[in-house]
């Protein structure tokens, strides 16, 4: 009876769960990506931590889900993604609930954050590696709409962090951190439920897929990877330093700051996602990929040289919907072009991402901390009443335009490369 009562509960459910399992997927992956960097202020009072210490847990992080797409890649198959994603979002409810305990029984705090950042990111990595392919293989057409509403997820994911971490820390104090992860690990844990129930569509069978020597062999793919980091990197090194930034960098209150920075950027790099999401079969992907690229190195340069924090603000803001289209749409480009790629080449591109997630964050904090030390620089702060520190971090904001300038010339490097390139290794010009 009860064998009966469960296989109709299973039965019940439609691919509009599915759908919303790969939305709660990517709230989880937001949590894990977000919640650490809006207590960094929280960890520098009471940890003494640096912001090369800082920038070297956004690196831990996406580093390890780096490492865990790269291993997982080769296995997922046999493995299945059902059980894959049930694992994932099992071992972030148990990342989050070390990260609660482990900073305040270990003899080093910071010891007990990159544990507990090593343990989530291994389930955000299999998270970020499973729900792209899963919803690409779901019936329908409208593919571009679909991948780019998946991601937009993310985003209103990152926002909800961000607006009821800043809330909670506000109102209950940063004494009682601890209980953050310890709610959020809610999210992962309904969704481990959801996992193992929701169908799931067949995705491509193996010996129908494009084997990934041929990928690699191909420089049209290479060139995608290297987007992917570009795409990757242009995101994370504002997400991850907003919230710091504001406070430090621009002088405003953290709920403020946040409210205004990284919680706007959020939000609109959401918007532009479900804008994209409506209307994206009407646009030439690769155009919108161009005019991403150009918005973001002008936001950059806003975030940065703006003459007031508002304006600053204003900057981070929009790079927001500067970078909504570029992991999505990276995405989308290299299905189309190779639509038996499977969900091995998705884990190649999530690699090639969590790269750029690394290096953007990391060379934000390594340049912040070491450009005080330029003499230039002391000159510029004693002249325009600035801090060291506030010119120290608009200095690893300015090093991170690096990405949307490698973003702009592997687009148009991209495009000229597909017009010369008529015979692809089972793909399809798009």
């Amino acid at each position: 009876m009860l064998l009966d009562r469960g296989t109709a509960v299973v039965h019940a459910l439609t691919y509009k769960h599915t759908v919303a399992a790969c939305y709660l997927g990517y709230i989880t992956q937001a949590a894990v990506v977000n919640l650490s960097p809006i207590l960094f202020v929280v960890y520098q009072a009471q940890f003494g931590i640096s912001y090369e210490m800082i920038g070297r847990l956004i690196l831990i992080n996406f580093v390890t889900q780096l490492l865990t797409d790269i291993v997982a890649v080769r296995y997922i198959d046999r493995i299945g993604i059902r059980h894959a994603a049930v694992c994932g979002h099992t071992i972030v409810v148990a990342g989050f609930v070390l990260m609660a305990v482990l900073p305040r029984v270990l003899p080093s705090p910071y010891m007990g954050l990159v544990i507990a950042d090593v343990v989530y990111a291994v389930g955000g990595g299999l998270i970020e590696l499973l729900v792209s392919p899963t919803i690409d293989a779901l019936p329908g057409k409208a593919k571009d709409s679909a991948m780019s509403l998946l991601h937009s997820f993310y985003s209103w994911g990152q926002v909800a962090v961000l607006l009821l971490s800043t809330l909670f820390v506000s109102a209950f104090g940063a004494a009682n951190w601890p209980l953050l992860p310890l709610l959020w690990a809610l999210v992962p844990a309904y969704n481990v439920v959801l996992f193992s129930r929701v169908p799931l569509a067949p995705t491509v069978a193996a010996h129908e897929k494009t084997p990934l020597r041929l990928l690699f062999g191909a420089p049209i793919f290479i060139m995608a990877m290297f987007l992917m980091v570009c795409a990757g990197a242009s995101e994370q090194a504002i997400a991850q330093w907003s919230s710091l930034f504001a406070e430090k960098g621009l002088g405003i209150a953290k709920l403020a700051g946040d409210l205004l920075g990284p919680v706007m950027f959020a939000s609109f790099m959401g918007l532009g996602r479900m804008g994209y999401g409506i209307w994206g079969e009407r646009l030439n992907l690769r155009i919108a990929l161009t005019a991403s690229a150009m918005l973001c190195i002008v936001c950059y340069g806003v975030t940065v040289f703006a003459p007031s924090p508002f304006t600053a603000l204003v900057g981070v803001a929009v790079s927001g919907l500067s970078v909504a289209v570029m992991w999505p749409g990276m995405l989308r480009l290299a299905s189309k072009t190779y639509p038996l790629g499977g969900t091995a080449m998705f884990g190649v591109l999530a690699v090639a991402g969590d790269v750029g997630c690394a290096l953007g964050p990391w060379l934000t904090g390594l340049v912040s901390d070491f450009a005080p030390a330029s003499a230039r620089l002391q000159q510029l702060a004693a002249n325009n009443g600035h801090t060291i520190e506030q010119l120290g971090l608009k200095a690893g904001i300015l090093a991170a335009i690096v990405f949307p300038v490698g973003m702009l010339a592997g687009v148009m490097a991209f495009r000229r490369h597909r017009a010369l390139s008529p015979n692809l290794p089972q793909g399809r010009r798009v």
